[in-house]
């Protein structure tokens, strides 16, 4: 039963499977990351824009 474990243990099938699967998580993260502040950058100049359109006034006869 020692022997076993230590075989499983010791093993080293399935580590670039693990590699990639941290990698491929840590790319997710990064990407939601960039996302979410970008998506905040959006809404705020979304929101500078409307602030001034709705402060212009247009001239009549225009």
């Amino acid at each position: 039963m020692i022997t076993l474990m230590k075989k499983f243990f010791e093993s080293e099938e399935g580590a670039v499977t693990v590699d990639f699967v941290v990698l491929t998580a840590a790319m997710v993260v990064l990407g939601l990351l960039i996302a979410g502040a970008l998506s905040r950058g959006a809404t705020d100049l979304a929101g500078d824009i409307e602030a001034n359109l709705t402060a212009t006034t247009i001239p009549a006869g225009r």
